[in-house]
């Protein structure tokens, strides 16, 4: 007889996106599955009605339940992917070797090579998972054109006819410029982690570089990549929308959940963060911005684990008028505790090393620590390697769910000016 899910967990279960752990006595992940909303998923396992062999036996193997909420079903998507080729469940057969997604990689060798592939089995620098393949691929492809990354198999002294063609990187001429070669390719992995301040001072450089060494035809070839640079972006943006844009359009709608945490939540991120006094209050900044245009910013209040209204803020940038998250989170900070009062017990910014660091130069005897989203780690003067988040204990999820929170409400904040700038 199928086991039955508790009133509690069912209570606590949010009519939200996300995946759902199964596990057994041992405390061992047997099953791992996405669901759209999470009250309905899990719920439907356990109505009095007939169930297939697997389901069967899966509850009969559980003894408990856990869920993790993300913003959208993508998110579910992709979170359950990592997670069953992590905890490999005896339950889950088809995601457990197969590979959904696709990277771009640069491979590691004397002469790179850009390949898009499913599986990270070569050394290199990858970039992804990308869910959306046609989309990947059209980026693939419009960076091996843009920058001349395609390498052939030829050997000719004048070169082949795709090098004449514009396609082809001349790997094939007994001239072949190596360097500059390998420059398209940082130039390329530039524009993949968008970083706009990296790609123009390079191009600046080299540009000064060949002109210097008299290598003109070289100089007007990377003179052409800074003058489209904006456009080289901005269609990187766009194919490359649900990595980052398409999630955070979601999350500009979306209900944030901020789970239920036990009485002694303070002590928790006390011992957690290695703090001399308890936490009650904490604060969360983010930065939001589209191509380096009306940036914003916000500040959220947690008081005893709860969003505190009485407590938002939301900034104009005032000072910048191009992409600095630097010097956007140290206005915001300046500005939120202007008269130096009101500081929290903590405060997070969303960031890594750079934007602590940042943060420190104007608050350095606050308690402030910053949260890389991609490896949900924290930094902080008493952790300067970075310290992982659980996101199974509370204090994961909590601080999770803080930063998602003042990230919806920067990008809620960035699309009311957005809307407003094109009306």
């Amino acid at each position: 007889m199928a086991k039955i899910v508790s009133k509690t967990l069912k209570k606590s279960l949010p009519d939200l996106p996300g995946i759902y752990l199964f596990k057994d006595a041992e405390g061992t992940v047997v099953y791992i599955g996405k669901a759209k909303s999470l009250k309905k998923r899990v719920s439907s396992y356990f109505q009095n009605k007939q169930q297939d062999l697997k389901t069967e036996l899966l509850l009969q193997a559980y003894d408990d339940l856990d869920f993790i909420v993300t913003h959208s079903e993508t998110e579910a998507l992709l979170l359950e992917t990592q997670l069953v080729q992590k905890h490999q469940p005896k339950f889950n057969i088809l995601l457990k070797d197969g590979q959904p997604f696709l990277y771009i990689v640069f491979t590691k060798a004397r002469i790179p090579e850009m390949e898009i592939i499913r599986n990270k089995k070569l050394q290199g620098t990858y970039f992804g998972p990308f869910l959306h393949k046609q989309q990947a691929r059209k980026v693939f492809h419009y960076l091996q054109r843009t920058f001349k990354l395609t390498l052939c198999n030829k050997r000719i002294e004048n070169g082949c006819l795709e090098y004449h063609l514009g396609l082809c990187a001349g790997n094939c001429r007994s001239d072949f410029d190596l360097n500059d070669y390998l420059f398209r390719i940082e130039l390329a992995q530039d524009v993949l982690h968008r970083n706009h301040k990296s790609f123009l001072k390079n191009l600046q450089s080299k540009i000064k570089e060949y002109s210097s060494a008299l290598e003109f035809e070289k100089a007007r070839t990377l003179n052409r990549y800074a003058e489209n640079f904006e456009t080289i972006f901005a269609t990187i943006e766009t194919h490359f929308s649900e990595k980052k844009y398409e999630l955070q359009e979601y999350a500009a709608t979306a209900k944030t959940y901020v789970p239920p945490v036990s009485e002694d939540i303070a002590q928790q991120l006390k011992e957690f963060f290695e703090l001399d006094h308890q936490v009650r209050t904490i604060d969360c900044f983010d930065i939001s911005h589209f191509q380096s245009r009306n940036i914003v910013g916000s500040c959220v209040r947690f008081t005893d684990a709860k969003p505190d209204k009485n407590n938002l803020r939301r900034f104009n940038i005032k000072t910048l008028e191009v992409q600095n998250d630097y010097a956007a989170l140290q206005e915001i900070v300046s500005r939120r505790y202007r008269d130096g009062k009101n500081i929290p017990d903590l405060i997070v910014i969303d960031g890594g090393k750079g934007q602590l660091s940042a943060i420190r130069e104007i608050l350095p005897d606050a308690p402030v620590v910053s949260l890389a989203k991609r490896e949900e780690t924290i930094y902080a003067p008493q952790f300067p390697e970075g310290k992982r988040l659980d996101i199974q204990t509370e204090v994961g999820r909590l601080i999770i769910a803080l930063r998602d929170y003042a990230h919806h409400f920067a990008i809620s904040f960035h699309r009311l000016k957005r809307t407003k700038s094109n009306s």
